[in-house]
């Protein structure tokens, strides 16, 4: 279990919680009230947003306050930066939990021993030091802040020492350190690999990335410390080129499917941050090498997308070359790695993969209840963390900077409204005051005021991201949920069955490579039937999820009333292959079930014995829509499922005339229009998504 998602992924996928482009220049003609269209390029460049100068959001002291120095004794392999000189380098507290005075005390990962001051996996790990140190850098050189220069120079010295660096595992990183500094390879609970600088890992992935966003920093401020981190870089790239890039070229056989097996830890999630730091090493002048590995893995990441406005995966790039079926918010910055590759490649085809995630898989997220632990496919795990949130807002930039099309700002300012308050608490889960961020908050509201090293900077990366971005920032503060229409998901198991069809509970949801959700599924035999009773207020999408097996005979009939509206072949997957588990949990678009339905009714027929596996129907509605409401201001998102555009009426708070701006499946703003009613009507492109603005 990772982040309270139940995914058994070989190695460490962040650590679990202790608790719980170019606008368009089509012409459009005026219109009457209410709202005056008009064309594209006379206003595409008006801001939809007047940013107002104000105390940055950027609040270091919560992460100052995690920060710690240790002298660790002498061990094998290990050594960093100077250390005969500077014996102390800097690391990072795991975990912040409030105490009895209402303040904050420092916790480690595992089980505290007191006898010997150390803990089952320790104090201080790679993954969070690595990502503090790119808060730091980040800050610094957008402020100019010494005290955030000296910051990230003790973590990344912190992070090299961690690196081993002699032997057959050179390159790896061990992921864990006790409070006297002593190294702790194989803790527990245990990661894979174990020990854990025994192959490739995220936290190989991470070091990749703060050593090449920390020798871009140094290149020129202090060359001596970035020709060090340069030669730690180049030795990373070694360990990934022996135990990853060794597979370039060969492929996975994934029920069917053909999935690249050259990812770091088989995952674009984890793959996509060591693109980051590659990019940004190879921007700096990186070796003809890095630039090597960078291609092979971001086309390797972007092998990973599929799906469309209608179909799974919804345009998104899925996160595990292993399974079809799962997809989750945090460490989601494939489509940011792909954007900065594209620029720093000089491929398009990059960033057009990175379009895709964010103009039609992110509208799509964010009106059916935003960034998810887990899509699997169904809202398996709909708890959410900072580390999901700022993946996307990180995304959303990078796409936005990569195609110059600023309906991905728009999108971004929307995501990252979830920090103020747009997530299902209704809370902020970010304090500008202290700098701390909750660690994450559950599908029914619940936070967790625990305030550990990777909600904190996860937080931070998006406020400085902010701070940089007014216009985005002034969007984010819009934060108050006033309506979300979007999916509807409903259990199979808890449906009417009749014939022969039952309830299923499995002694585990975890299927080998997805999740199922509610309580288990419906098996339906030949002549068995599920029944939903529904009541549409609108057209709906049906979109059936299927544990699709290889082989199996069973065909599925589903009817709205009695008009039938399609069928789904249990037996439409491919056979096992290189997967964990044959088959596979995964939704199946079928045509629209038109307004006034009141009987949803799915039967199956086999012939030879086959059952049906039904998890659940999604409905899901042609106009999806996320409204919200704050700061003065109402801003509405809205998406459309359909192939045809679709006019839509929208209640929008705020004071004087709203801005409407639609924009295409690739992104492309197609239209701008203004109103001052305050029920706005628009029209959504065809599977694109419009934003308003008041």
């Amino acid at each position: 279990m990772r982040n309270g998602t139940v995914i058994e992924r070989r190695g460490r996928r962040g650590r679990a919680r202790r608790r719980v482009g170019t606008t368009g220049a089509a012409l459009v003609v005026l219109m009457a009230t209410p709202s005056a269209v008009v064309a594209v390029d006379a206003v595409a460049d008006q801001p939809p947003v007047t940013p107002t100068t104000s105390t940055p959001l950027t609040n270091l002291a919560h992460l100052d306050w995690l920060g710690a120095q240790v002298d660790p004794p002498a061990q094998e392999g290990h050594t960093t930066y100077r250390m005969s000189t500077q014996p102390r380098i800097g690391v990072l507290w795991t975990y912040a939990e409030p105490d009895e005075s209402g303040s904050y005390r420092h916790v480690g990962g595992g089980a505290y021993d007191p006898a010997t001051n150390t803990w089952s996996q320790g104090a201080y790990n790679a993954d969070d030091m690595t990502r503090a140190a790119i808060v730091y850098l980040r800050h610094w050189k957008a402020t100019g802040a010494t005290s955030s220069r000296e910051a990230a120079y003790d973590l990344l010295r912190g992070v090299t020492y961690l690196q081993t660096v002699t032997g057959p595992n050179a390159g790896n990183v061990v992921l864990w350190m006790q409070p006297d500094g002593t190294l702790n390879p194989s803790a527990e609970p245990k990661e894979l690999p174990d020990p854990s600088d025994s192959d490739a890992s995220y936290w190989l992935a991470r070091t990749i990335w703060a050593l090449g966003e920390g020798y871009a920093a140094f290149r020129d401020e202090d060359p001596a410390f970035a020709a060090f981190l340069r030669d730690r870089l180049d030795l990373s790239i070694e360990a990934v080129d022996r135990q990853v890039l060794d597979r370039y070229g060969d492929y996975l056989d994934i029920d069917g499917q053909r999935t690249p097996a050259w990812l770091i830890v088989d995952g674009a999630d984890a793959t996509a941050e060591a693109i980051l730091g590659l990019s940004a090493y190879v921007d700096a002048g990186g070796s003809s090498t890095a630039r090597v590995a960078l291609a092979r893995l971001s086309e390797g990441v972007a092998a990973l997308t599929g799906g469309d406005r209608r179909t799974w995966p919804f345009g998104s790039i899925r996160p595990w070359a292993l399974s079809r079926s799962v997809w989750h918010a945090w460490g989601s910055q494939m489509p940011a790695a792909l954007a900065k590759a594209s620029v720093t490649l000089g491929d398009q085809s990059l960033a057009a993969v990175a379009a895709t995630d964010s103009f039609t898989f992110d509208p799509w997220l964010l009106t059916s209840g935003g960034p998810d632990q887990g899509r699997l496919p169904t809202r398996g795990d709909p708890s959410q963390i900072a580390y999901g949130a700022d993946s996307r807002v990180q995304s959303l930039i990078a796409t936005a900077d990569a195609t110059d099309r600023d309906g991905a700002r728009r999108l971004a300012g929307i995501m990252a409204a979830w920090f103020f308050g747009a997530n299902p608490a209704g809370e902020a889960m970010y304090d500008p005051s202290t700098g701390r961020t909750y660690d994450g908050v559950s599908g029914d509201g619940v936070i967790n005021r625990n305030s550990g090293a990777e909600s904190t900077i996860h937080g931070l990366l998006t406020m400085i991201a902010l701070d940089q971005n007014p216009d985005i920032a002034a969007l984010a503060r819009t934060a108050s949920i006033d309506q979300r229409v979007g999916t509807t998901t409903l259990q199979a198991e808890d449906a009417q069955l009749s014939g022969d069809a039952r309830a299923v509970t499995p002694a585990s949801l975890w299927t080998g490579e997805s999740l199922f959700g509610g309580t288990g599924y419906a098996e339906i035999g030949s002549g068995g039937s599920v029944l939903f009773s529904i009541r549409p207020t609108r057209p709906l999408l049906l979109i059936p999820v299927f544990d699709l097996q290889p082989g199996s005979s069973a065909v599925t009939t589903f009817r709205a009333n009695r008009d039938t509206v399609g069928r789904v072949r249990s037996g439409a997957i491919g056979p096992q292959g290189d997967s964990p588990a044959p088959g596979a949990l995964l939704p199946v678009t079928l045509p629209t079930v038109r307004q006034g339905v009141t009987r949803l009714s799915a039967t199956t027929a086999a012939t030879s014995g086959d059952t049906a596996r039904l998890d659940a129907v999604m409905l899901e509605p042609l106009v999806s829509r996320l409204v919200l409401s704050g700061d003065r201001h109402g801003t509405a998102l809205l998406s459309n499922s359909s192939t045809q555009p679709q006019r839509a009426l929208v209640s929008l708070a705020g004071h004087g005339t709203a801005r409407i701006e639609s924009y295409d499946g690739s992104g492309r703003l197609v239209a701008v229009s203004f109103s001052p009613a305050r029920t706005v009507q628009v029209t959504v492109p065809a599977v694109g998504f419009t934003f308003v603005r008041r």
